[in-house]
């Protein structure tokens, strides 16, 4: 009720303050006498309307406007042979005032009409990016949770897209009692995008549970099953896997097919960038070469996988942003799982330019990693 009481003394005051203007130029051109000829303050009136009102409104505070100036002109005698050409000057000003006041109003109705659907289409787009990222998540599942290891993912969708994507983590255990890891990136933002990455999600479960102990194997049963299968849709992918040993110690192994290099981060502070000589993206040659790298583990130590969304970016290059990376973990990569992940994600900014999946391991202290 106080809310409609408001917007109608509101409108009222917008309409009559025009008037009220009108009704003083000419109060104070009367007491003035002749010799003060204020008739062409008259020309405010419109303007005012202007501010707030309607074009037709508008028109009309213009028509009032020069009806009240050519009235008062007559009241004060400028219609004489001395003072015709100055009165039509002051008329002609007036005129040219409210008609500037009306194009005032067209202007501002499509500055308006163009907020209006810029902030609707602006609604729009961050309702269609909620549920595409609902999907998204609903596609990767629960976070995964692994015994013997600490895990933490994130996902977080790329603001210039409102479609679902191609980018996934993974984690689980294999028969061997070795606990597979897995970050991958299918090609586009699109529906069949998403679908190929729960089909690869999907395949690689079921080919890691028969090809246990060798990433480099997994990746080349994939390779043929996306050729017995015609998938010729583009995936970068690291497999890894984690092969406990005595003490507490681990093994990482992994392959890599074209996928951002994952990053080490050992229990003492030293970083480790796992960049070895790149072999082809999967789905690119059924006969693809596949090799196998080792790095030990420590309590302590830290694995970070991620997609290319996290260091890639139009305005640099590829090799800055990993650098930069490095160097972030460097500062915050023995800080806990979460914060370490919230941390890197930070640095992102507002503006996400790709959809950015990260899977964070570490190996906690007096527990026997893996999955036996």
């Amino acid at each position: 009720m106080d809310e409609r009481l408001g917007v109608h003394w509101t409108s009222r005051a917008q309409h009559t303050l025009p008037l009220a203007v009108l009704a003083l130029v000419a109060l104070v051109e009367i007491l003035n006498g002749r010799g003060q000829v204020v008739i062409s303050l008259v020309v405010i009136a419109p303007l005012i309307a202007a501010t707030a009102l309607n074009r037709r409104t508008t028109a009309v505070y213009g028509l009032l406007a020069l009806a009240v100036a050519a009235l008062l002109g007559v009241l004060e005698q400028q219609y004489t042979t001395g003072t015709i050409l100055t009165q039509v000057v002051r008329l002609l000003g007036v005129a040219v005032g409210g008609a500037l006041a009306v194009l005032a109003v067209s202007l501002r109705h499509r500055r308006e009409e163009q907020l209006r659907s810029m902030s609707a289409q602006a609604a729009t787009t961050r309702a269609v990016v909620k549920v595409a990222e609902a999907l998204q998540r609903n596609l990767l599942g629960d976070p995964p949770q692994v015994p013997g290891l600490e895990t933490e993912v994130r996902y977080l969708p790329a603001t210039r897209h409102a479609e679902v994507g191609g980018d996934w983590y993974d984690a689980f255990c294999a028969p061997d009692g070795t606990t597979m890891l897995v970050i991958g990136d299918v090609a586009g933002h699109d529906a069949p995008a998403a679908a190929t990455m729960a089909q690869t999600r999907g395949m690689l479960r079921g080919i890691a549970h028969c090809e246990s102990g060798s990433p480099a194997g997994v990746l080349t049963a994939m390779d043929r099953a996306f050729a017995s299968l015609g998938i010729t849709t583009l995936v970068t992918l690291a497999v890894a896997s984690i092969d406990p040993r005595q003490n507490g110690n681990a093994v990482l192994r992994w392959s890599n097919a074209g996928h951002p290099a994952p990053v080490l981060v050992c229990a003492d502070g030293t970083l480790q960038l796992l960049e070895r000589t790149p072999n082809r993206l999967l789905g690119v040659s059924a006969d693809a070469e596949r090799v196998d790298h080792e790095v030990p583990l420590t309590p302590g130590d830290t694995v970070v996988f991620y997609t290319d969304g996290l260091v890639e970016r139009r305005d640099r290059a590829l090799d800055d942003g990993t650098a930069l990376l490095v160097e972030e973990l460097r500062r915050i990569g023995r800080e806990p799982l979460d914060r370490l992940c919230d941390g890197l994600l930070e640095g992102l900014g507002d503006r996400v330019d790709d959809d950015v999946a990260l899977l964070a391991v570490r190996l906690p202290a007096g527990q026997v990693p893996g999955c036996s």
